[in-house]
């Protein structure tokens, strides 16, 4: 038999309240609800303290709603819909019928890995919407932390470190390649030693190489000589294909290279890698726990022929 003194509070009291108008009846109510009818006296005789107001008239046979019981009517029969809308949209989170995602990502993750984890997330989970902001991992970071996004993919600092409450899932490691004009005398070489590019011009986005793409490159002890410094894809790339430097490009952004720039791989002995993970709260979301096993699939499946 029910509880009518469990868990479902002020939504139980409104029910046998709404029951007990229906019926105009407690004992009716009470086989209606499949309570005791002593246990429905007892509801509407706190749901009557609550209000400080006598919501029956008891009458010889049965009862009828008085003055107070009619003003309530409509406002429990309002918060009954409220509430079973909010249990079929906590449901639909469940489900993954419904919902929000708030997915964050560094720049190149949207090359490839990111898009084709989206794209079957949506085919799987149409109903749920899916927001997705670009910017730096450690942006990122900060509003998974903050709880201001759901997952995020982040390349973390060489120290592995996360902020507190923040956990990191290793999604793959991501080798670096060179890029390099179409008449550069290295552009169709299988491979390419970096201490054969020592001379050379080198394409940044900041001055300090150690928290860019060549902090492997320079922890390993290559320091590239830096000249021309491009704060985004566009310019980096244009600069290379006009003969003015040499950059490195992560492998998941190769197939948006342009076609005037040549991409070499870099010898197994040089190559700089970037660790590439997904952040999400301790505790994720049902979403963002069902796009993260598609983030981890489709890491799995990328071949070199995706990477360049």
């Amino acid at each position: 038999m029910p509880n009518p003194h469990g868990t479902q509070g002020a939504q139980s009291l409104y029910e046998v309240f709404l029951a007990v108008a229906r019926a105009g009846s407690f004992t009716a109510a009470a086989r209606t609800l499949g309570y005791t009818q002593s246990a429905v006296s007892r509801q509407i005789q706190a749901l009557e303290d609550e209000t400080g107001a006598a919501l029956f008239e008891r009458l010889p046979r049965g009862v009828r709603l008085s003055e107070a019981g009619r003003v309530l009517l409509p406002h429990a029969e309002a918060v009954r819909e409220r509430l079973a809308l909010a249990h079929a949209e906590l449901a639909a989170l469940r489900t993954l019928d419904g919902g929000l995602l708030r997915l964050g990502a560094f720049a190149s993750a949207g090359a490839a890995l990111v898009p084709r984890a989206q794209a079957a997330f949506r085919t799987r989970h149409p109903g749920v919407a899916v927001t997705r902001v670009e910017g730096p991992s450690v942006k990122h970071l900060g509003l998974v932390a903050a709880g201001e996004e759901d997952l995020a993919v982040v390349s973390p600092a060489a120290d592995g470190a996360a902020p507190d409450g923040v956990r990191l899932h290793h999604l793959l490691d991501e080798p670096m390649l060179v890029a390099l004009e179409r008449g550069h005398p290295c552009a169709g070489r299988r491979d390419v030693r970096l201490a054969a590019l020592a001379d050379e011009e080198w394409i940044g986005v900041h001055e300090r190489l150690e928290d860019t793409l060549f902090g492997p490159a320079v922890a390993a002890g290559f320091r590239p000589r830096t000249g021309l410094v491009a704060t985004d894809w566009m310019g980096k790339l244009g600069a290379v294909a006009a003969g003015l430097g040499v950059t490195l490009v992560p492998a998941l952004a190769a197939t948006s290279v342009r076609p005037d720039v040549a991409l070499v791989t870099i010898h197994p002995d040089d190559v700089p890698y970037r660790r590439i993970c997904a952040a999400t709260p301790q505790v994720p979301t049902v979403a963002a726990t069902a796009f993260l096993a598609l983030l981890q699939e489709t890491a799995q499946e990328l071949t070199p022929a995706d990477h360049y």
